[in-house]
This record gives structure tokens, C-alpha cells and sequence, in this order.
């Protein structure tokens, strides 16, 4: 499933992005950034194993969410100077196409 390979594409840029950040944010913005990313996948994977279109909805529904997430923290990551603007434009972007992936995938169910 493309959007679920995508997903996992953004957790592995995103790990590599959370070892820039200091290691005194290991169990708060690190652990934070990592569950969110995590999430999408996880999401994805569950609703695809589920009986119904309507339950798998429900698992993108949150799958989507949780991309709205990461997005918002790599950009509280970048204002408090823990990656660089550059780096905050381009997970954001690349989070947003996949949000809109999941939607246009969901709206297909």
C-alpha cells in the first residue's frame, strides 16, 4: 500500500531528524516527535486489517491526526532552534503530501 510505504518513509526521516535535537528533550519533544511519526503507519496498518471500510476509516481518521501532530511539533522544533528552517520546511511538506495521500485514500474507500 503506497501510503502506508510513505508512512514508514517518514519515520525513518524523521528518527534521522530527532538525533539532531539535544538529549536532554529525550523524554519530552524527541519521544513526542517519534510517537506521532510511529503512529501513521501503526494506523494505517491496523485499519487495513480490519472488516469494514468504515473501520478503517476510523484508523486513517487517526492516522491523520497524528500526522496534523507531527507536523505541529517539527515546527515547535524549529522555533525553539533544534533543526533548521530548511529542514522544518521540507518534513512539513512532506508531511502534508502525505496527509493529503491518506485523504484522498480514504475518501477512495
Amino acid at each position: 500500500m503506497k501510503i502506508w510505504q510513505e508512512a514508514c518513509s517518514t519515520v525513518t526521516h524523521i528518527y534521522k531528524l530527532t538525533e539532531k535535537i539535544p538529549i536532554n528533550e529525550r523524554y519530552g519533544l524527541i519521544s513526542q516527535i517519534q510517537r506521532a511519526a510511529v503512529s501513521i503507519p501503526a494506523n494505517i496498518a491496523e485499519g487495513a486489517g480490519r472488516t469494514t471500510n468504515l473501520d478503517f476509516k476510523r484508523f486513517l481518521d487517526i492516522a491523520i491526526g497524528s500526522a496534523f501532530e507531527l507536523e505541529t511539533l517539527i515546527i515547535l522544533a524549529g522555533n525553539l532552534g533544534f533543526v533548521s528552517e530548511e529542514e522544518t520546511i521540507t518534513n512539513t511538506t512532506n508531511i502534508n503530501n502525505l496527509d493529503k495521500m491518506i485523504i484522498a485514500f480514504k475518501q477512495q474507500l
